[in-house]
């Protein structure tokens, strides 16, 4: 199994995870699902970027996707393979503590 990765790589990993997006389409993404407070700043986001294409979990695209708006300054970025399991492996791994912490009454609002 792979060590464990950052919230930021598994937000940007779940991002990518159904569409080729740019950068600020990855923000966009992590605000609607997990609301304003965990989207990160740009310029973590573009370090997070240039790190995970250097560990082969994501790529560029070769070309915008179907229907968005082009505009040459825009980078798209898509999940590699490794990427994709690495996604898979994370979301085994966080459904399983989460399964631990419903079988401990944490989820439910019982007593702490």
């Amino acid at each position: 199994m792979s060590p464990t990765m950052t919230p930021l790589t598994y937000q940007i990993l779940l991002a990518l995870a159904d569409a080729e997006r740019h950068g600020y389409g990855i923000i966009k993404e992590i605000e609607h699902r997990a609301g304003p407070a965990s989207a990160p700043s740009t310029g973590a986001l573009y370090l997070a970027l240039q790190r995970m294409s250097a560990e082969g979990l994501i790529q560029d695209a070769p070309e915008p996707p179907p229907g968005s708006e082009v505009d040459a300054r825009r980078r798209y970025y898509r999940l590699t393979l490794l990427g994709r399991q690495r996604a898979v492996e994370e979301s085994t791994r966080l459904a399983t503590l989460v399964a631990a912490a419903r079988a401990k009454n944490l989820l439910t609002g019982g007593a702490a």
